[in-house]
């Protein structure tokens, strides 16, 4: 099985992708999570990407597909979230999972009102130590500040604050809409309702994915 996440900063799409992952026991590849860990390593990539990364902007598209293909160069199956975000990163990837002859079973593009995702998003937490995403409101920790999953510290990312949001929207809005375009022309996309509960959205994207193979 290998699938792909898309949508806006807020969406969801990154929890969506964590409980498939978990569900099918095969690895979730975030991009983000992949960026974020070169910049805490201090590595070449690292200190590159987090110039863009403080500002709001996205990564140039050499560095992240070169983390993405470093991290998928021996898995056969996988979930990608954050990745591709423009259709040049989407093009690269069709190049490397050809090369891989493994192609995509489905995009998974979830939906949410932009009102909506900036609600969530100026209420989300981190985990410092494995990542994992909780909100304020809608998926608060059992304990404030602590992950449920590892027990590490809770922290709101940088790229959260009000201005890096708008940036972020505006980006989005330019570059990674056209993706969805991209895969609907290829008949992989499947649009989900990303409005609903946790629960609602993961139900409802097993069953789409079951129709659609």
């Amino acid at each position: 099985m290998r699938v792909v996440f898309l949508g806006p900063p807020g969406s969801g799409k990154g929890t969506q992708a964590q409980i498939l992952a978990q569900k099918l026991g095969i690895p979730q590849v975030s991009t983000g999570d992949l960026l974020r860990e070169a910049v805490s390593d201090n590595t070449p990539t690292g200190r590159k990407a987090k110039v863009y990364m403080d500002k709001g902007e996205l990564v140039p598209d050499s560095i992240v597909i070169a983390l993405v293909r470093e991290r998928i160069k021996d898995e056969h199956q996988f979930i990608l979230d954050g990745f591709p975000r423009n259709v040049q990163q989407a093009e690269k990837l069709d190049e490397l999972l050809d090369q891989m002859k493994l192609p995509l079973n489905s995009v998974m593009n979830i939906e949410v009102p932009l009102p909506k995702l900036v609600e969530r998003l100026s209420g989300r937490l981190t985990c410092s130590q494995c990542n994992a995403i909780f909100h304020v409101q809608y998926n608060p920790p059992k304990r404030e500040g602590i992950c449920d999953v590892c027990g590490g510290q809770l922290y709101q990312r940088s790229d959260d604050t009000e201005a890096a949001i708008t940036q972020r929207f505006e980006t989005y809005k330019k570059q990674t809409e056209p993706v969805i375009t991209y895969y609907k022309e290829k008949g992989t996309l499947i649009n989900v309702d990303g409005t609903r509960t946790i629960e609602e959205i993961s139900r409802d994207i097993e069953e789409k994915m079951r129709e659609h193979v």
